[in-house]
């Protein structure tokens, strides 16, 4: 098993923009070989922003690899981004390897 989050941090003002974009939007991670489930986690809340994360679980690391050049890949990240102003940095990407199941 292989995890990736992306973590973003949130203006508290666009949050509700923010879920309704990724509410709306077409992952493409149906289609591809080695994915097995999505899910958008909200975390704690601070003075100045939200914490969210995506978080998607995969057969291997090799399937998480295949799909950031593949297709799907590309076209769910051309689609409609949340207003500007919405994210307070880039979102920081974090990868795990199963060691226990």
């Amino acid at each position: 098993m292989f995890i990736a989050m992306n973590r973003f941090r949130i203006n508290p003002a666009l949050e509700e923009e923010f879920v309704e974009t990724w509410r709306q939007r077409e992952s493409y991670l149906d289609e591809v070989p080695g994915f097995q489930s999505f899910a958008l986690l909200k975390g704690p809340c601070f003075n100045d922003y939200v914490l969210y994360a995506s978080h998607t679980i995969w057969e291997s690391k090799d399937a998480f690899e295949a799909w950031t050049e593949s297709e799907a890949f590309r076209k769910a990240h051309a689609q409609r981004s949340a207003p500007q102003g919405t994210y307070l940095s880039g979102p920081q990407l974090e990868l795990f390897e199963a060691v226990l199941t």
